[in-house]
């Protein structure tokens, strides 16, 4: 079985390394190709990762390589976990929101659409390549913003499934807390990418006893510090949101509070650099304790689970992906890209039946979707008008004075990455 990770300089792939030699029973790879254009990363990172493979007696052989096309020759699976600009310019979507009174975040709002921008023709491009190379392949996108760029390669008719963290990060948190092991917990999970609620925790399955009542009457005060939300509003919610929600239901607190602090992106790079300057020791063979305050938490787990179980062995039956809606949530169109609970296998995905979703919840992700349509066509077509559409159209913007700045903030911003501007 041959595996290639496109984006495999990032400092995220130990994380997945890691995984996939813990977990080779469930996905037996022979070859894994770590591809990537930045050759002095690539190489500081694929040395750990086959001091890694060899620590830990993994037979399979660690690649690494700039040529894409070489590299995802031949490859049942190839995971795409690349960042267009870098971390500077995830600075940028950060910071120059922030200038208009709107977040600046990475993936949603404003940057989050300036990441859309650049990143669906760079992976487009890319799927066309792995086509060409071996049409049967699967595209596992692990890109952000997953849901944009899901829907990007389903539209173009390429064999692809996104994959966030989000989901299982809560599942191994619920897991600890009601003291079951991790497998019995099935989340009624609702919503988008970067838009979802835990309305239902179930146990032993999705008809299992809904232990989400015990886990907020006992441990509600945990998960709201760890969402940083008051306590109130989840038992008036009765759910649980992801932490992106606060960008939406504590806009302004947010806003405040980035302005007071440096940006994310600028303590990811500190992060990046020292954690380079760690690969490129070869008594290292593991991955370091600093890389989980590198974000990305079980998402090597995710990742061997969705491979495993879409090229035929044994990962779990029902896996929360992002695909088609298909009729899943009968507010949206088919065509949206939902993330959700689904039954994985060789065929694909295929969302498991949702419960009616709660107007408070079905009217954002409504909003939300059509916000979608509007970022993949300016990231598909261009265009000044198509992107402040696209702004005018998010929930955190809003206000056409708001989208005209941010407007001209974006495309100065991302210039060199936007063909048409």
């Amino acid at each position: 079985m041959k595996l290639a990770v496109v984006g495999g300089g990032s400092t995220y792939t130990p994380e997945l390394i890691d995984g996939f030699a813990r977990l080779r029973d469930t996905l037996p790879i022979t070859e894994l190709v770590l591809v990537d254009p930045a050759a002095e990363r690539l190489e500081l990172v694929g040395g750990l990762a086959r001091r890694i493979f060899a620590k830990q007696g993994h037979p399979g052989r660690i690649v690494t390589t700039s040529d894409l096309d070489a590299g995802v020759e031949g490859a049942d699976a190839v995971l795409l976990q690349l960042r267009v600009g870098g971390q500077a310019a995830r600075n940028q979507d950060e910071t120059w929101p922030l200038e208009c009174g709107c977040v600046g975040q990475e993936t949603t709002g404003a940057g989050g659409l300036a990441k859309a921008l650049r990143t669906v023709p760079v992976v487009l491009d890319i799927a066309e390549r792995v086509r060409r190379a071996n049409p049967d392949a699967w595209i596992i996108d692990f890109t952000n913003p997953v849901g944009i760029v899901t829907r990007a390669l389903l539209q173009a008719g390429h064999k692809a499934v996104g994959l966030c963290n989000v989901a299982i990060g809560f599942q191994r948190k619920f897991a600890k807390l009601l003291d079951v092991a991790p497998s019995e917990v099935h989340l009624d999970h609702v919503g988008l990418n970067h838009l979802t609620w835990e309305t239902g925790v179930r146990i032993g399955g999705p008809d299992g006893e809904n232990a989400l009542p015990r886990l907020l009457a006992e441990h509600g005060d945990a998960i709201a510090d760890d969402l940083h939300l008051p306590r109130p509003v989840l038992d008036r919610l009765g759910v649980v949101p992801s932490y992106y929600l606060r960008y939406f239901y504590a806009h302004d607190e947010v806003v405040r509070e980035l302005g007071t602090k440096p940006s994310r992106a600028a303590e990811v790079a500190a992060m990046e650099k020292e954690l380079l300057e760690m690969y490129g020791d070869p008594a290292l063979d593991e991955k370091p304790a600093l890389l989980g305050k590198r974000g990305g938490a079980f998402y090597s787990e995710a990742a061997v689970d969705l491979a495993a179980s879409l090229l035929g062995g044994g990962g779990s039956p029902y896996q929360v992906v992002n695909t088609y809606n298909n009729g899943t949530l009968p507010f949206l169109p088919d065509d949206a890209v939902i993330e959700t609970q689904a039954a994985v296998g060789k065929d694909g995905a295929v969302p498991l039946p949702v419960a009616p979703v709660d107007p408070l919840y079905a009217g954002l992700i409504a909003n939300v979707t059509a916000y979608e349509d509007l970022a993949l066509e300016a990231a598909l077509r261009g265009g000044r008008d198509r992107v402040f559409k696209a702004l005018l159209a998010h929930p955190l913007v809003g206000q056409y004075a708001y989208a005209e700045g941010l407007t001209d903030r974006l495309i100065a911003h991302n210039r060199e990455h936007l063909a048409w501007a």
